[in-house]
């Protein structure tokens, strides 16, 4: 995307170079670029520090964790975001992190109840069975409020996705908690929706796309599960802005290598 704003001042230098001149001196184009570069440079390299640190002890209060799956679009970013704060306000470290993209919502499954993504074998397609893209996360239950208030920062004051342009049922807003409405977790899931302009209705499975009418499906995510992605979907950069970086692409190896995330019998390529 910052790429994109220094293009969009080079075009205006050659088809409009006397107005372009003023709005884009050179001085401010290489100002322009090197801010670019300068937060490139400080996203990368903060989720490097923050994410490939050495594990940290864990609390008492981790013995306690609760799983929760969030979607909101394209699972990639959802994923990202949720990895770095896990490792800013629980302090996770490598193989302590627990964020992995999935699967959930929909009320089938595939043969050998597989959940899969799109893949010209056409084996268990998520969409075609009703299912979104979400990432899980298993946080303490004091730390639920706060994994609830970054879900819904994701849509920010105006109620859209990272990528709007991403359409369909397979990309629909949802929050997956043991028993729904009915937990003893809603309260503090419908107070961070408060602080948003989204809103909460009861999920019942194979929904269409959210999108048009900001809301977020509450699933009863005992009913409907969540369905790990295939590995080649973990900690995958997103296409909407700047490349993660190496170590947080790396942590895909480093989850396998620890037995969290493995082959799901889904075909480990798209094509």
């Amino acid at each position: 995307m910052c790429a994109c704003k220094s293009l969009v001042g080079l075009l205006l230098l050659v088809l409009a170079p006397t107005k372009a001149l003023r709005l884009f001196s050179t001085s401010r184009l290489q100002s322009a670029v090197i801010d670019s570069n300068r937060r490139l440079f400080i996203q990368q390299a903060s989720t490097a520090a923050i994410i490939a640190g050495l594990p940290q002890s864990a609390t008492a209060d981790e013995t306690q964790l609760v799983p929760l799956y969030f979607g909101a679009g394209c699972f990639w970013h959802v994923q990202h975001e949720l990895a770095l704060h896990e490792a800013l306000t629980l302090q996770r470290r490598g193989a302590q992190i627990t964020a992995v993209s999935g699967y959930a919502g929909g009320t089938r499954l595939g043969d050998q109840n597989r959940v899969c993504y799109h893949n010209f074998k056409n084996i268990a397609d998520y969409g075609r069975l009703g299912h979104a893209e979400v990432v899980q996360v298993s946080v303490p239950r004091s730390a639920v409020a706060d994994f609830a208030a970054k879900y819904f920062s994701l849509f920010g004051q105006r109620g859209y996705r990272h990528d709007p342009q991403d359409r369909g049922g397979e990309y629909r807003s949802l929050i997956g908690l043991r028993d729904g409405i009915n937990s003893d977790l809603y309260a503090e899931v419908s107070n961070a929706a408060q602080q948003s302009p989204m809103q909460l209705v009861r999920g019942v499975g194979d929904e269409e796309d959210t999108i048009a009418a900001k809301t977020v499906l509450v699933m009863d995510s005992s009913k409907f599960p969540f369905y790990p992605a295939e590995v080649y979907h973990q900690f995958h950069n997103d296409f909407q802005g700047p490349p993660y970086g190496a170590t947080y692409n790396s942590l895909n190896g480093v989850l396998v290598k620890a037995g969290y995330i493995s082959q799901t019998g889904c075909p480990e390529n798209a094509f």
